[in-house]
């Protein structure tokens, strides 16, 4: 099954680039990286030359014997069987991060040989990146992949009503008979996530079982990832941040908290695991705002803050939900189905809005789930899982702070009712196309 990703566009804008450089693509593991690049190489080259330095470790001596481009290219296309040329071949290093002498060759690749097409992927890029104090900023072209959001999956699943949904352009309702719908592929989203393999399985087989499978499996490889990739001092550590974030996220304010990991637990002793996780692409950090003024990043506290992980599919997996939960009237399930639906927003604004969302508390009496910084504007965000859209919070915001702006994102109908924008969940990807059309 062939998922058409939001960034393909951006992949053929780097290869068409006449100054382009060698291509860093960033993600978490399992996120489609792989694909996107040998995908790129099928369809915009006439040729691809894919190497994997963890299935073929001994490609490594060619990086560490020599750092002359020419003779590197020698080598490998003896590997690849046939020359390289520069002018149709698609160079792939996949898991480069296994080598970092390979990582390191890419400022060579662009001051030496810039004729040839690098693309380069691999799981914690953002923790190799960090500790390689050699690695030549300025010579390489970055491009982050997230996972599959709602349109995309919706893309595959009914190509026609994701067109619809791609062509919404006023705030005027959407007839019922759409609605509900797209309210169904919603759910299955919230079953599969957005790991491209979990999605694929879900539509492919309509199989919750198989589906769930996938998913306990990439958990399962995350899990190895902290034993294989981190000193042994801070696996334990990892460990804990990571399973206690559904914990965290079924308290009311979700604050992330350092004493609810174990007894005695101290910042200092969790801060490199969780710095890991975040760095890894595996959650995300989100900020309380002590003011939300220009820019959001200048008013952090960086004593409060909420965990997100990268993918609500693991997120309902990690938190031991089976996948009946949805299609179940299970009242105990409705307060954490709030929090699948914060992490389910995360997502989409990430995909749409550089940075990474704050959140927003008000002595405690009000709180607004997200703000984000759109053309020099803050924008409020309330999150809201079902109809049920009775909230002070949004209020308080407004009351003291006039935004032009407010957007709560519920089960409700796209509406717009003075300054508050409500969009329903199975449009927050499109969120950036609507406040544009405004």
């Amino acid at each position: 099954m062939e998922f058409k990703r939001q960034v393909q566009p951006a992949l053929i804008e780097w290869k068409n680039n006449a100054r382009r450089k060698p291509l860093v693509l960033q993600g978490a593991r399992q996120v489609g990286k792989t694909h996107l690049l040998k995908n790129l190489g099928r369809t915009a080259f006439t040729d691809t030359a894919y190497f994997n330095f963890e299935t073929q470790p001994n490609l490594k001596e060619f990086f560490e014997n020599t750092k002359e481009v020419k003779r590197i290219i020698r080598n490998l296309s003896l590997i690849h069987g046939k020359e390289i040329n520069p002018k149709n071949t698609l160079i792939i290093f996949d898991e480069i991060q296994e080598c970092n002498h390979a990582l390191n060759s890419l400022k060579y690749f662009c001051e030496e040989t810039p004729e040839y097409a690098v693309a380069s992927a691999g799981f914690l890029l953002g923790i190799t990146l960090g500790k390689n104090k050699s690695f030549p900023v300025g010579k390489v072209d970055f491009l982050h992949v997230l996972p599959l959001s709602f349109t995309e999956f919706l893309a595959q699943a009914n190509s026609s009503l994701a067109d619809y949904l791609k062509g919404i352009d006023t705030t005027e309702k959407i007839p019922a008979i759409f609605f509900n719908q797209l309210l169904d592929y919603f759910n299955s989203y919230f079953i599969s996530g957005g790991m491209p393999e979990a999605a694929a399985t879900l539509l492919e087989n309509q199989d919750m079982v198989s589906t769930q499978k996938v998913l306990d499996n990439i958990l399962m490889a995350y899990r190895l990832d902290f034993s294989k990739h981190t000193p042994s001092k801070d696996i334990a550590r990892i460990n804990y941040v990571w399973n206690s974030i559904p914990t965290h996220l079924s308290r009311e304010n979700k604050k992330f908290l350092y004493q609810a990991l174990k007894p005695g637990a101290r910042a200092r002793e969790y801060e490199d695991a969780l710095h890991w996780l975040v760095q890894a692409g595996l959650v995300s950090k989100v900020y309380r705002c002590n003011k939300p003024n220009l820019p959001l990043s200048a008013y952090d506290d960086l004593s409060a803050f909420k965990l997100y992980l990268v993918d609500i599919g693991l997120l309902r997996v990690l938190s031991g939900l089976d996948a009946s939960i949805f299609s179940e009237k299970n009242k105990i399930f409705s307060e954490f189905k709030g929090a699948l639906t914060e992490n389910y927003i995360l997502q989409s604004l990430l995909t749409q809005f550089s940075g990474v969302p704050r959140y927003w508390t008000s002595g405690g009496q009000a709180e607004v789930d997200f703000l984000f910084q759109y053309k020099n504007r803050i924008i409020p965000c309330e999150v809201k899982s079902s109809e049920n859209t009775k909230s002070r919070s949004l209020t308080v915001y407004a009351q003291k702070y006039k935004p032009a702006t407010r957007i709560r994102y519920s089960l409700l109908n796209l509406s717009m009712e003075g300054d508050l924008l409500n969009i329903p969940l199975f449009l927050a990807d499109q969120t950036k196309n609507i406040l544009d059309k405004l």
